[in-house]
């Protein structure tokens, strides 16, 4: 299984600028829906692509990607902010740097497990290492 780094790296985004509102996967999978569509490109089922955000917030929880946002920056019980890890990952797969389309592919190599805290820990060592 390949992960939608696309929508992934939506998501991380969000997570960024998510002060002082809930976060709402479903709702950003929907307007990347739109942007692509716009763009010519086709994500699928809508709905299956707004579930696929959804299960990405609990991976991104769970492997400590995102942890809840303090109440002090913002946080509202229902928002995030980036760990390291979390940060790390959105420098990896943003495509705004010529990078991100080599670390997808190395992240895609991995299948499931790139997003293991301990297998992603390793290649974004690895990463930095190689780019220093």
């Amino acid at each position: 299984m390949a992960y939608n780094w696309d929508l992934m790296e939506r998501l991380l985004h969000e997570v960024q600028n998510g002060a002082g509102k809930s976060f709402a996967p479903r709702a950003y999978a929907e307007g990347l829906a739109e942007e692509l569509g716009r763009a010519g490109e086709s994500i699928g089922n809508l709905d299956h692509f707004k579930s696929q955000a959804a299960d990405y917030e609990s991976l991104l929880f769970n492997g400590g990607f995102i942890v809840s946002r303090p109440e002090e920056e913002g946080g509202n019980g229902e928002n995030f902010v980036l760990t390291p890890r979390g940060a790390q990952l959105l420098a990896l797969i943003d495509t705004s740097y010529p990078s991100g389309e080599h670390a997808r592919e190395v992240l895609d190599a991995q299948g499931e497990a790139a997003l293991v805290p301990e297998v992603f820990d390793a290649l974004a060592e690895k990463a930095v290492r190689t780019q220093g």
